[in-house]
């Protein structure tokens, strides 16, 4: 209570006006000799305002180093005090509850937009005029090949290129680059614009990767000429097949060379029938109906299954997962498909005259926590001019082939939210496909 007294701002004003009015009254009437007892009163009142007022300075100035320390922890004490100080104290105990509150929703805002621009299919590049990185996002990281990227001079490790343009690069202006990395050639798209953060001016820079964009349309493209094409070689050859056969029935005593013609034409429209159906596999893939399940033993399956369709005795197989209970996400019976394909086709690669014939099935996962698949081996590599072409529909350098195996996997990981793409490694000697799901 004493305390609270002592402490109290009305006191104190009140003591100082009297003391004020006191001194100013002997002075006026020549009482000298009360004056220096009212004025060391005065001053000492004087005293208790200051400090009573640096007091309270002294708290906010506290108040705010601690906030500048982001320390919300304290917390000014309200009970044994005058209520003028009690009620500052409460204040300024407010004051700090709302700051912290508004740091805790920035805070909160800064994750959701972070978790939003980790989520987009653009890579975003926050970057300084000295070329420091201020932020960037998974996609980014993703399409440049970096796990850790706080400087532009770490792209001249990748391209020289790459990094004169992401260094150059205006607001307002687009261009393209290219660069090769162990994904393979990566094509992008970069687009600037600017803005001030914290008293200082940033680029922020959009990187698309044409590939995809690409590979969405070229697809698409093949798709509609592929059904176009089957369905008018359908309808033109599927009724003089049919007409053939009927004529055949009916004339059982005609000529032997109009017989024979007549056999010719048929067993060449069903040929020509049969072949058009296997292209119509390309554009009617089933919607991929993704399950959970173990890889490792789903590369055994794998190699049990490209045995039993061909023997080469001269060929290991070598599988290879990690961690051993690694799961993928997706349609197995479709990706079956895919794993398959390319294993028969490193056998048919290899043949049955190189003696030291090796494939490796390997799965693993990277640091963007995607989930690879590698299928290599180590025949005859594939020849720059025909790995540009191997995924297009009906392109073959196999006698005989169809050339729409590769094809046919390249929209199934499609279509399963993945990618497919070739590896050739002249320094390993081995053709290496990767599949890749996110």
């Amino acid at each position: 209570m004493l305390k609270g007294i002592y402490y109290s701002l009305t006191l104190r004003l009140l003591l100082l006006i009297i003391t004020t009015v006191g001194l100013t009254y002997c002075c006026l009437n020549s009482l000298w000799g009360f004056c220096i007892p009212v004025a060391l009163c005065w001053a000492m009142s004087l005293l208790m305002v200051r400090t009573l007022y640096k007091r309270n300075a002294q708290k906010i100035a506290f108040m705010f180093d601690a906030i500048d320390n982001s320390d919300y922890a304290f917390k000014y004490a309200t009970r044994g005090h005058s209520s003028n100080d009690k009620l500052v104290s409460e204040s300024l105990n407010r004051i700090t509850q709302i700051l912290f509150q508004a740091k805790a929703d920035a805070i909160q805002k800064e994750k959701y937009y972070e978790l939003i621009l980790n989520w987009v299919n653009t890579g975003i590049l926050v970057i300084d005029d000295k070329g420091n990185i201020y932020q960037t996002n998974n996609e980014a990281l993703r399409l440049l090949g970096l796990t850790v990227f706080t400087h532009v001079r770490q792209l001249g490790r990748i391209d020289k290129g790459l990094e004169e343009t992401i260094s150059s690069v205006l607001p307002g202006e687009k261009h393209q680059v290219s660069f090769t990395n162990e994904r393979g050639t990566v094509h992008l798209s970069v687009r600037v614009s600017e803005m001030s953060l914290k008293e200082k001016h940033v680029r922020i820079i959009a990187l698309n990767d044409i590939n995809s964009e690409l590979d969405e349309k070229e697809i698409d493209s093949w798709i509609r000429l592929t059904r176009v094409l089957t369905h008018e070689i359908m309808n033109s050859v599927t009724p003089i097949t049919s007409l053939s056969e009927t004529l055949l029935s009916i004339h059982e005593d005609v000529n032997e060379d109009i017989r024979n013609g007549l056999e010719v034409i048929s067993s060449t429209g069903k040929s020509l029938i049969a072949f058009v159906e296997s292209y119509r596999k390309f554009t009617h893939i089933p919607t991929p109906q993704p399950t959970l399940f173990y890889v490792s033993k789903f590369a055994d399956r794998m190699v049990q299954l490209a045995r039993h369709h061909n023997s080469y005795p001269n060929i290991t197989i070598h599988t290879d997962v990690q961690p051993s209970d690694l799961i993928v996400y997706a349609d197995e019976n479709l990706i079956t498909q895919v794993v398959l394909n390319l294993l028969k086709n490193a056998m048919q690669a290899i043949g049955n005259e190189q003696p030291d014939g090796y494939i490796e099935l390997k799965a693993y996962t990277n640091q963007e926590e995607a989930i690879l698949i590698e299928v290599s081996n180590n025949g005859p590599l594939i020849p720059p001019e025909e790995a540009e072409h191997i995924f297009i529909p009906f392109f073959t350098t196999k006698e005989g082939g169809s050339g729409i195996g590769l094809s046919i996997s390249r929209q199934i990981m499609r279509l399963s939210g993945g990618s497919i793409a070739l590896i050739s490694s002249p320094a390993t000697k081995r053709t290496t496909f990767v599949l890749t799901f996110p």
